[in-house]
């Protein structure tokens, strides 16, 4: 059972990235998942989720920029990263909820429970 993260990389203000995940071992029906992000000296960030039935949930600092999508039958999922900002610099983890998408409100709280590798994306001018 394995989650590997990738597509991270350097960007400027204003530009775009896209992240991908991808799962081995398990099948991703009837799962949410989504994406954290990790900076030092930081409190972690819950940044998007994607339910099983295909509703999405965002932070309030990526709502309207980031977009966060599902392939079951690839077990893979992603996260578009538009408008990038010197703040959205973080270690990206690909991550499963415990049981269901948390609500807006709630997305830092810790509502995944296993992740893999990160992926680091450096926004920088």
């Amino acid at each position: 059972v394995q989650l590997q993260a990738s597509g991270g990389g350097l960007a400027q203000p204003g530009e775009s990235l896209k992240l991908s995940c991808a799962a081995s071992g398990f099948s991703l029906y009837g799962i949410d998942i989504g994406w954290f992000r990790e900076t030092p000296g930081k409190e972690r960030e819950g940044v998007s989720c994607i339910a099983s039935d295909g509703n999405t949930v965002y932070a309030d600092s990526v709502k309207d920029r980031f977009t966060i999508s599902r392939d079951n039958a690839k077990r893979m999922w992603f996260l578009q990263m538009n408008n990038l900002q010197l703040q959205d610099t973080a270690v990206y983890y690909c991550a499963t909820a415990v049981r269901s998408c948390p609500t807006a409100a709630n997305m830092r709280n810790r509502w995944y429970d296993f992740w893999g590798q990160g992926t680091q994306v450096t926004v920088s001018s």
